[in-house]
């Protein structure tokens, strides 16, 4: 008789090799790849107003999802103005957080369920990192 571990439930995610990085986007939102970017980008500058751009890392989870995160040395003050978060979070988890918001307004404007499974692999991912109680503050 085998047994599930932990271990064997955890999403694990890999660094896209720069040179798959122009397949990413398009892979996992077709037609929708340079909207879906734009409004990462778009998020998170409305989110931290010390974001002004630079390199994205892009990472693949082996549950079926995707996110990009920013690619800088220190955290970023995030702010939501809509439920009232304010703290601050790692490059990584902020990019976690511009990728919810960003499939959550895909979902809602393409009405795709990709945007849609997109959003819940990454946030299922989320719950288990080192930051989970923030990230899920501020998409609250």
């Amino acid at each position: 008789m085998t047994f599930c571990t932990e271990t064997d439930l955890a999403i694990h995610r890999h660094r896209v090799p720069d040179l798959e990085r122009i397949r990413i986007l398009p892979r996992y939102l077709g037609a929708h790849a340079l909207a879906f970017e734009n409004c990462v980008f778009d998020s998170l500058g409305t989110l931290a107003e010390a974001y002004r751009g630079g390199f994205w890392e892009f990472y693949e989870l082996s549950n079926g999802g995707f996110y990009m995160a920013p690619e800088q040395e220190r955290n970023l003050r995030i702010v939501v103005p809509g439920n009232g978060y304010e703290g601050e979070l790692s490059p990584d988890a902020a990019g976690i957080v511009a990728c919810l918001f960003a499939f959550n307004a895909m979902a809602w404007r393409f009405r795709e369920d990709r945007h849609v499974n997109l959003y819940h692999w990454l946030r299922d991912y989320a719950l288990d990192h080192d930051e989970s109680g923030e990230i899920l503050r501020t998409i609250d």
